[in-house]
């Protein structure tokens, strides 16, 4: 009597060897037949993935240095940086007027508030119904071409799945399918549904026209809408973030670091931005603003009446002078703070930070670490004691421990939080490119250079892996974790530290640029990264440290604002560095002439587009004012960008490879099948 074939743990060892399968493949393989349980649904599945490779890649698109402002933000994803007006111009141009594209643009970007205003307009009549909604299908069959059916599927609302599917794939001007089009679009419009379906339809545009999201850091500070800005990203289909030293900022804050907490706070009153604080996460500021009243009620603050020309909030006189007070008081409280890492790190080498001691109050000067003397600006020092000039008074310790008490129990941020920790990284390597905020530290011979923490060197990647690392050791569920105190201790330093990659600058000088009045002091000396980014063979060595040796990769970074009205341009080193942070941030704006690069990768190749200064969301629904954007170079590839060209095609292949072996065994009699 023939022998029957092997069973799932009993099998001949010539036989694996024979059809080179190992122990191990096979046992995975037993796993992965629980997925796929006869040969006929994983040839199915080899089938579809082989047919997903030879699919155009999806649209990436990248933003950096958003600084809280959010109407801008949202506006570019709605408009993906101009993509949806390019494709309905190709879809429509010469066949309707500019006025009716432009509104098309607009109920794309706004449909709910466009809906309302044309209603009390009285455009929306059956015919316009009509009219809109074939022309809406249209952009959706322009924008989901690349996507399989089921990538599309998914992406629908639901309660209108069915029918946009039929819609999407089926053709109007196909004598025997109109009446069938006709009569599903009239349904629609009859039934009262066709506001709900035409929105549904725009939103779904907009989430098929980006495919991935990158943040290339800096949502925080500045300007007054970052909670929203991570409202949005929380609920975006496909999104990761490379922290920026903004961001580091306010994590550090919420896992517990004071002095992190204060900066966050002297930037946010800085700019008169006290509504993402108040409003956006329930930090109570009364505390603060008791003490700054009662200690600097008589003082006028000038120095640090705050920035009102990016205010979205008009002020009066009491208020403004109000927020100078808290102003200065949160600073004072901040390099008291400070000074205490300092203390409890010297492996900082940050002792130059401390400034305090170095004040003379009777003749109003401070003599800085190289020796020379200035006069200060200010000069009214109620909580310093010379004598112990770091110490926090009672009220000031007070005012700390409240403070610290609201952002560590505010929902709201601490959920944004932990999403920055879920979601991003110090860096990222996307499809040949090499993501990151800032810097990766340079030597002046162009090294890499090594940075230690904890007693140990790193350079390079190893530098961003170990701090990737120990910056998740902070989190508030990693608390008994013996680096725990010491990690929530290094946020701070990748805030302003000298070899932090997310600064690399000689030093933070927040005291000479309130205090002295010579400009000369105010002066952060740039890490060699900056000096040297320029060059092509050194993009090229960081590329490579990061395994990227195609020659189509390159560096895309943030941080530092192209000044484009000084003759900065975006893209240097021969092409292999782009950088992305054009001045989102109204503060930046007036020196930087620009508001804002995002760049774009397609199928097609890179796409990098400046963005003009956008007005509102009103006056963008009101006049369908779009935001001026113009291409700053298109880097094409000659053959069409493929899903195997990725790295995701690379998985996919994998899968594949993995799906043949478990046909094989199917075939062979390794594996039963379970159907």
């Amino acid at each position: 009597m023939p022998s029957s074939p092997p069973a799932y743990n009993n099998h001949p060892p010539t036989l694996i060897i024979t059809m080179n399968i190992t122990e191990r493949e096979l046992k995975y393989l037993g796993l992965l037949s629980k997925q796929y349980p006869s040969a006929a649904s994983a040839a199915a599945e080899i089938i579809n993935l082989s047919a997903i490779l030879n699919l155009p890649k999806g649209t990436e698109h990248f933003l950096a240095d958003i600084h809280g402002e959010y109407e801008a933000f949202i506006h570019v994803l709605k408009n993906a940086s101009g993509t949806i007006r390019i494709k309905v111009e190709n879809l429509f141009l010469g066949q309707i007027r500019e006025q009716e594209l432009r509104q098309l643009c607009t109920l794309i970007y706004y449909p709910k508030e466009s809906l309302e205003r044309l209603s009390q307009q009285h455009y929306l009549r059956k015919d316009w119904y009509k009219v809109t909604l074939n022309q809406l299908i249209k952009v959706l069959q322009c924008v989901s071409e690349k996507y399989t059916r089921s990538k599309v599927r998914k992406a629908l609302p639901a309660q209108y799945s069915y029918i946009t599917q039929e819609l999407t794939h089926e053709d109007s001007m196909n004598p025997k399918k109109s009446a069938y089009v006709g009569a599903i679009l009239d349904t629609i419009i009859d039934t009262g549904q066709a506001d709900d379906f035409i929105i549904a339809i725009c939103e779904t545009i907009q989430r098929l026209a980006i495919d991935r999201l990158h943040i290339v850091g800096d949502v925080f500070d500045r300007g007054p809408g970052a909670q929203f800005i991570m409202d949005k990203l929380l609920t975006y289909h496909n999104v990761d973030i490379q922290w920026g030293n903004h961001d580091m900022l306010w994590m550090g804050a919420a896992v517990g670091n004071t002095a992190s907490m204060a900066n966050a706070i002297r930037i946010a009153l800085r700019y008169a931005n006290l509504s993402t604080l108040e409003n956006g996460y329930g930090i109570n500021m009364l505390p603060l603003a008791r003490f700054a009243m009662e200690v600097y009620g008589k003082d006028p603050c000038t120095p640090f009446t705050p920035k009102l020309g990016d205010a979205d909030e008009t002020y009066d006189e009491k208020s403004i002078l109000l927020m100078g007070q808290m102003h200065k008081a949160i600073a004072i409280i901040q390099f008291k703070l400070e000074h205490q890492i300092i203390a409890r790190h010297p492996e900082y080498g940050m002792e130059d930070r401390d400034l305090l001691h170095r004040i003379n109050q009777a003749e109003g000067t401070i003599t800085l670490p190289n020796g020379e003397t200035y006069p200060l600006k200010d000069t009214f020092f109620p909580t310093i004691d010379p004598n112990d000039p770091y110490k926090l008074t009672e009220a000031e310790a007070d005012v700390v421990a409240k403070l610290l008490h609201s952002f560590r129990h505010s929902e709201k941020l601490l959920r944004h939080i932990n999403f920055l920790f879920k979601k991003g990284s110090m860096y990222l390597t996307c499809n040949h490119n090499l993501l990151f905020h800032a810097s990766v530290p340079l030597n002046e011979d162009r090294t890499f250079r090594k940075v230690k923490i904890r007693g140990r060197a790193f350079s390079g990647r190893a530098l961003l892996d170990r701090i990737d690392e120990f910056v998740r050791q902070s989190h508030w569920s990693s608390s008994d974790h013996p680096e725990h105190k010491e990690a929530v201790d290094y946020m701070w330093y990748l805030w302003c530290g000298p070899d932090s990659p997310l600064f690399d600058k000689s030093a933070m000088t927040t005291f000479e640029r309130y205090f002295i009045a010579d400009k000369a002091t105010h002066h952060e000396e740039k890490g060699y990264y900056y000096v040297y980014r320029t060059e092509e063979q050194v993009c090229d060595m960081i590329l490579e440290e990061f395994d990227l040796k195609s020659t189509e990769s390159h560096i895309i970074n943030g941080h530092v604002p192209v000044r484009e009205v000084k003759g900065e341009h975006p893209v240097q080193a021969g092409g292999k560095i782009m950088l992305i942070d054009g001045g989102f941030s109204r503060a930046y704006q007036s020196s930087t002439g620009i508001a804002g690069y995002t760049l774009i990768f397609n199928s097609q190749g890179l796409h990098l587009v400046k963005h003009e200064p956008f007005s509102s969301t009103r006056e963008a629904i009101e006049h369908m004012e779009d935001i001026s954007s113009t291409s700053v170079v298109k880097a094409y590839s000659t053959d069409r960008i493929l899903v195997r060209d990725t790295d995701q095609g690379l998985i996919l292949e994998d899968q594949i490879e993995e799906l043949k072996k478990l046909l094989h065994a199917y075939r062979h009699g390794l594996i039963k099948e379970r159907e």
